[in-house]
Formats: structure tokens, C-alpha cells, sequence
């Protein structure tokens, strides 16, 4: 004979959860359904100790996000039915919590033996989207953690992404079982530029779709292989994998290890040649992600590469735009004049996350002191964003072809082991510049010039330096190579 299920009983005092419930309602009536339902039903009132009230949420993401865009509130209306209270504490349930007393929820009870419903419901914020009330799955297990907040519906375009935007677009619009158009798909771009939200964009609408997908950074992907190694499952790591129709991989500069790259080149080549999707991004193109096999890097570099370059004016006064409408719903008189909202866009140059910081500077200043958002105030409060035009980036590989080109002499032949005297000089010259104009180690860079070990490239490097010194056409020739590496 079946037993019923019981609700677990609460010890939470009655005029406390009544006095509970008028504040859930309060919020609830203010923020409206949609975002209500979507982000407070699991919240839980633990108890009241003194002047605190603590409440518990189900995940740090939740405990984060509520604390950043509703704590000011929350305690607000908690101080107004809570007249002790003074202080709130939001913390994350853990097991013990959850096996104790069933706390207060805003809003309905969850089943008992029931999972909870994992959709979740954006508020209208968006990154380098538009702004939307998008509705999307949590991530399942294997994966890295998604972002709610990365999805198409938020993904601003300008002409900086388009390219990159319309080739995700296609990853998803693509038929099951049709071949893959362009394999791999390759971005790129600098950091705060996009590229993380752009892949999870992928993501998120793919398992929509019901395709099967997963999103890896490069350093899960280590990890999880380091680990089925250890414990003698790496066939069903691979297999696992291999079954998927999109893997989707994040900063793969940051992959590392020769038996990891031998797994990822396996897994691209065996998921590449049956028609699967490979999504990858990585702060700088396949041939100068020098830590990866020459293998690797030419397997990548025969799909279709694109890059997401700096924001241009128009799209980081939008992102602008739609973080400060995002903000007057929470702190209605949060008023950006335009004048204000164009001097920024035209000042903070680098990338997303530095609009979203000088967006977050003016609201602090302007809730704490008062004062109105003027320009003044927008070029005190943003002055360390505000940075020089980055001279042009310079790749070993722009230094292989001008060097070659004006020397007279082929790329392969700087990177071959020749000594003649034509090919060595300028293969030092090519080093020398690669060590003066570039971030490269040296080791990076002896690996670019055919695997050379760095104390020759630091021999070259010497070598030049005292050449210059003496010799006034050689320091000219120099100047002359740098000016073209810059133009």
C-alpha cells in the first residue's frame, strides 16, 4: 500500500510567514509576473535573527544576479514589514538547509520529490544584442556553465560582427543531418569584444531546437580528458563527444598539454570528417596560437575564420543605450542626458566590458552623490577607461612575408635551417623585429621560425642590436621595416 507524501512542516513562526507573504506580493506586484516567476519563486526565507533577515537561493548565479539588480529593494521591503530588520543575507542552500525545515518561498511550493522547473526568464538586458525577454534552459550536466544572459535575442550587431554573427546564425539555422557549410568555424577577436556571448548564443538556441549540443571552455576540455584519463574511462570521453552534432569550444589559446592537443585534434578531425559541427573561439587567429601543434593550427585555419574587431562608434553608443534602459527600471531616475551617452561611446574605444564599467560609475555616482550626469562628470569618473589608440597589432607572420618580400628571399626560407649569408641575416633582422614589435616570448618566437630553440632567437636578438649601433644604414633599413610593419 502506497504511502502519501507529506509536506515537511515548518517551525517558521505564523505572523513571520504572513508578514513574509505581503512582501513576496509587494514585489511581486512591482516587478511584474514575468520576471517575478522567472527569478524570485525560489527564493526562500530562512529566518530572522536580530536585526537580519536571511533569505537562500537554489544557485551562487541566482544569489548573485538578485543581489545586484534587486538587493536595494528587497530590504526595503522587508525593513517595511520587518521593523527590526535592518541587515539582509542572501546566501546559497545547501543540503543541510534543505533537510531541516521547508522555509517560506516567494511563490508556490515546489512538488516534494519533484525537480524544479529549470526555465528561466531574462530581464530586459542585453550585451552585444538588442535588448529582449529571451526564455532559455538552463544548461545540462557535461558542459560548461552558460549564461542566460548570452542569447541571440541580446547580441547587438554592428558592422565590427556582422560576419561573425550571420556564421553563428547559420550553425544553428542549418538543417539536422545536412553537412556542415563551413568547418570549422573559427572566431576571433580581443578580449570584451563578444566572442564567449556569440558562442553560447549558439548554444542556447540550438538546444531549443532540440539539436545536441555542447559548449566546453579549453580549460573543461583539459580537464575532463586529464580526468577520464585517471580514471580509465577516456574511450567514453571521446565517445561521448564524437556523438554530439555541434561542440562548441571556448579560449582555445588557453588549451595546453601535447596528449590534450593530440585528443582535440583527434576529436576535431573525427566530428569535422563526419559532418558535425566544430564552433571554436580564441583571442587571436589559428597560425598564431603558437602553443598548439602546426597540425592543429592548419586543421583550423581550413574552415572559415572570421573576426570580430574593435566596436565601432554607432554599435558602443547602442550597447550604451541598452544598459542604461536596463538600469532606469530598476533606478527610475537614472537620467543619462544623449550629449553624455555620445561623449562616452566617442571616449571609451576598447571593448564591452569597459562601456559596461563607465555605465556602472555614472549610476554610482549619481545614486550616491547626487549629482546630475553631465559630461564633467562622465570624463572624472571614466578617466582610466579612457585609453590611447592602440598602435596596429603586429603578427611573426606580417614580420615572415615583409621581411621575405624585401630581402628577396622566400618565407620558407627564413624558416628553414639554411646559413647562407642572405637568408641568416635577414632571418636575424625577422627575429629582432618579432622580439621588439610583438609580446611574443622568446621561445614563442623560436617556434614560429621553424621550432628554433630561444637561445638562438636571443643570439639574433643580441646580434642586431650591436649591429644597429654601428651601423647607419642597417639602423635605417630597420626603421624602414618597422614603418611598413606599422602602416
Amino acid at each position: 500500500m502506497a504511502v502519501p507524501k507529506q509536506e515537511p512542516k515548518s517551525d517558521m513562526p505564523d505572523n513571520d510567514a504572513l508578514r513574509w507573504d505581503r512582501v513576496c506580493r509587494r514585489l511581486r506586484a512591482e516587478i511584474g509576473e514575468d520576471v517575478y516567476s522567472s527569478w524570485f519563486t525560489s527564493v526562500a526565507l530562512e529566518n530572522i535573527q536580530n536585526d537580519s533577515i536571511r533569505l537562500s537561493v537554489p544557485t551562487r548565479f541566482l544569489r548573485n544576479w538578485i543581489q545586484s539588480h534587486y538587493g536595494e529593494r528587497l530590504i526595503e521591503l522587508c525593513r517595511a514589514e520587518f521593523q527590526e530588520v535592518q541587515k539582509l543575507e542572501l546566501v546559497v542552500r545547501t543540503t543541510l538547509m534543505r533537510s531541516s525545515a521547508a522555509p517560506a518561498r516567494l511563490g508556490r511550493a515546489e512538488n516534494a520529490g519533484t525537480a524544479p522547473d529549470r526555465t528561466v526568464s531574462m530581464p530586459p538586458r542585453a550585451g552585444i544584442g538588442g535588448p529582449a525577454i529571451e526564455h532559455t534552459r538552463l544548461h545540462g550536466a557535461g558542459g560548461s556553465p552558460l549564461d542566460p544572459r548570452f542569447t541571440y535575442a541580446t547580441f547587438l550587431v554592428g558592422r565590427s560582427n556582422a560576419l561573425a554573427h550571420a556564421a553563428a546564425r547559420q550553425v544553428v539555422e542549418a538543417q539536422t543531418g545536412t553537412a556542415a557549410r563551413f568547418n570549422p568555424l573559427y572566431i576571433h577577436a580581443a578580449v570584451g569584444l563578444g566572442k564567449t556571448h556569440l558562442l553560447q548564443a549558439i548554444v542556447w538556441a540550438g538546444e531549443a531546437s532540440g539539436r545536441r549540443m555542447i559548449y566546453l571552455t579549453a580549460e573543461k576540455f583539459m580537464y575532463g580528458f586529464v580526468a577520464a584519463l585517471k580514471s580509465q574511462s577516456a574511450i567514453a570521453f571521446k565517445e561521448a563527444l564524437r556523438g554530439i552534432e555541434v561542440l562548441v569550444i571556448d579560449d582555445l589559446q588557453f588549451l595546453q598539454g601535447p596528449k590534450v592537443q593530440m585528443e582535440f585534434c583527434h576529436t576535431l578531425n573525427a566530428l569535422v570528417d563526419a559532418g558535425r559541427q566544430v564552433v571554436i573561439a580564441a583571442d587571436r587567429t589559428p597560425g598564431e596560437l603558437e602553443s598548439l601543434e602546426e597540425r592543429v593550427r592548419s586543421r583550423l585555419a581550413a574552415g572559415l575564420v572570421v573576426e570580430i574587431a574593435p566596436l565601432e562608434a554607432e554599435l558602443r553608443q547602442r550597447i550604451l543605450e541598452t544598459r542604461i534602459a536596463a538600469l532606469k527600471v530598476q533606478h527610475p531616475g537614472f537620467e543619462v542626458p544623449d550629449v553624455v551617452l555620445q561623449h562616452v561611446a566617442q571616449q571609451v574605444t576598447q571593448n564591452g566590458r569597459d562601456l559596461d564599467g563607465a555605465v556602472n560609475r555614472l549610476l554610482a555616482h549619481n545614486q550616491f552623490s547626487g549629482r546630475p550626469v553631465t559630461v564633467e562628470l562622465a570624463d572624472e569618473v571614466i578617466r582610466d577607461l579612457v585609453r590611447p589608440a592602440d598602435p596596429r597589432r603586429i603578427r611573426v607572420e606580417d614580420i615572415l612575408r615583409i621581411v621575405a618580400k624585401h630581402y628577396g628571399v622566400s618565407r620558407a626560407d627564413l624558416l628553414s635551417s639554411r646559413r647562407t649569408a642572405n637568408v641568416v641575416r635577414p632571418r636575424q633582422i625577422a627575429m629582432y623585429l618579432a622580439k621588439t614589435l610583438t609580446l611574443r616570448s622568446l621561445p614563442e618566437i623560436g617556434r614560429r621560425f621553424g621550432g628554433r630553440d630561444h637561445t638562438t632567437v636571443l643570439h639574433a636578438v643580441r646580434k642586431i642590436e650591436g649591429l644597429v649601433q654601428g651601423d647607419k644604414g642597417l639602423a635605417e633599413e630597420i626603421d624602414s621595416l618597422k614603418r611598413l610593419l606599422q602602416e
